[in-house]
């Protein structure tokens, strides 16, 4: 169990970011077996890439050379798990082939930032989000729906996930920063706004998100309470979605 836990990625917040606009896409078209085995390649290609990254980031950043080689073995079996699952989903669908590749630029950037030991920067966790959300249009057009449809959803999604990265950071690595709680809340109240105009009904749960990033900062919550309430976020935001868009 203890070897199983590091395998895992120690990421929790990460996880509704992978979930949540990849159910959307298949709650808003029509679910197919295609969409299950992509979802295991998804899961497993962020589970590598993690790995990778920390090898990446250990190898420079720390003076003991068994901090990073422990990242190494998970990287190359989970890299080969996400191949051996995605190859065949490649020849199946060739299409898979540009998203892989719009997805990389990010994916470089995100290396980046880790061989310099700043995964925690701002600007990297932004980077992020960008093609996570974009699995919404993946698994969209895996159920036969067209990209076009699923702009806004996955717009909604960028615009919810991208903020709680300043969101999380007040709560707790920047809680004391009163710049960082300004624009969160900034961003926020942007991010209503926008919601409102993709769709009325989006301005329901991004109000809350609005209230709870002007709110909550302050207040000494635990990791777990910020982490349970984010996930009830999440949670609402996909089923504004799903009734929306479905």
């Amino acid at each position: 169990m203890s070897t199983v836990r590091r395998w895992i990625p120690n990421q929790h917040g990460a996880w509704a970011m992978l979930a949540v606009p990849y159910l959307a896409g298949v709650l808003i078209g029509s679910p197919t077996w295609l969409q299950l085995p992509l979802f295991l390649a998804w899961l497993l290609a962020y589970c590598a890439v993690f790995h990778l990254e920390q090898w990446v980031r250990l190898r420079r950043a720390s003076r003991n050379p068994r901090a990073a080689a422990r990242h190494r073995r998970p990287a190359l079996v989970l890299g080969s798990a996400t191949l051996a699952f995605g190859l065949p989903l490649l020849v199946a669908e060739p299409w898979l082939g540009i998203a892989a590749a719009l997805a990389a630029p990010f994916l470089a950037v995100n290396i980046a930032y880790a061989r310099r030991n700043r995964e925690r920067a701002l600007a990297n966790g932004l980077v992020a989000v960008v093609p996570a959300c974009g699995m919404l249009l993946v698994a969209l057009r895996a159920g036969g729906g067209q990209v076009a449809e699923g702009l806004a959803p996955a717009l909604a999604c960028l615009l919810y996930f991208a903020g709680t990265v300043p969101y999380v950071k007040t709560m707790i690595r920047e809680r004391n920063s009163e710049a960082y709680r300004r624009g969160s809340v900034a961003y926020h109240a942007l991010a209503l706004l926008a919601a409102a105009v993709l769709n009325p009904w989006l301005a329901v749960p991004f109000a809350l998100c609005f209230a709870r990033a002007a709110v909550l900062p302050g207040r000494g919550l635990r990791v777990p309470v910020v982490g349970a309430v984010e996930v009830g976020c999440s949670l609402l935001l996909l089923g504004f979605l799903a009734g929306v868009y479905g």
